[in-house]
């Protein structure tokens, strides 16, 4: 499968950056985006070239700015027609009680992690020649306190993949869920993201099935 190119968004840093990285490692090319960390990003496209990713291209990516995701879709086009697999991994939480988020708080949750998740694959579905993988969240399959509008955003990912993926029977599209994660989203506790990027690749590789819910729980890949 070397030379096939997949896009992740939010690839600068967390799970993105080390899904980019074991890509990179097995020879595909890699689409990285960043929101606000070009630096970052310049660092992680720098890497996957040094792990052998044999083309790299970053981009600046707004996932709730309909113009930046256009902006992104026209450069793929340009560069190189068509993608092989799109990961859909930029998001954000606010980890308070509902009653203490605010307005910001919950628009920036629904229009990052579920609205621009829908609006990403709809501009980038008919270049997608092989599949979708959105990272979804053991909290879009189980309610937790302090997360109740990241709770809703992620249940809303689940639904619209599972919809997604009986619309496009000839493409593998599926969630791939992590638990808690060592990233900025959860104060750096939890699993190593590369765990969570090694689940991503096999999801994408086939050789770790999608369930009757077009779902990969990563604890069950990786205890």
């Amino acid at each position: 499968m070397a030379g096939q190119l997949i896009l992740i968004t939010g690839s600068s840093s967390g799970i993105g950056r080390e899904t980019a990285f074991r890509f990179a490692r097995e020879g595909w090319r890699v689409i990285l985006t960043y929101y606000r960390g070009r630096t970052q990003g310049g660092r992680a496209e720098a890497k996957c070239r040094a792990l052998g990713a044999p083309e790299t291209l970053l981009l600046h990516l707004d996932v709730t700015d309909e113009r930046s995701i256009a902006a992104a879709r026209a450069e793929v086009a340009r560069t190189f027609g068509r993608v092989d697999f799109l990961v859909n991994n930029a998001g954000v939480a606010a980890l308070r009680l509902f009653r203490r988020q605010t307005d910001r708080d919950i628009d920036r949750q629904v229009r990052t992690n579920l609205l621009g998740l829908i609006k990403m694959t709809h501009a980038f579905l008919p270049r997608v020649r092989r599949g979708v993988i959105n990272i979804a969240s053991a909290a879009g399959e189980e309610a937790y306190p302090e997360m109740s509008t990241y709770c809703g955003t992620k249940f809303g990912v689940r639904g619209f993949t599972q919809a997604l993926a009986q619309e496009h029977p000839s493409l593998r599209i599926g969630c791939v869920n992590p638990d808690q994660t060592s990233t900025r989203l959860s104060g750096y506790v939890g699993r190593p993201p590369s765990e969570v990027a090694e689940v991503v690749y096999r999801t994408a590789t086939g050789s770790v099935k999608l369930n009757a819910t077009y779902d990969v729980d990563v604890w069950d890949i990786i205890p």
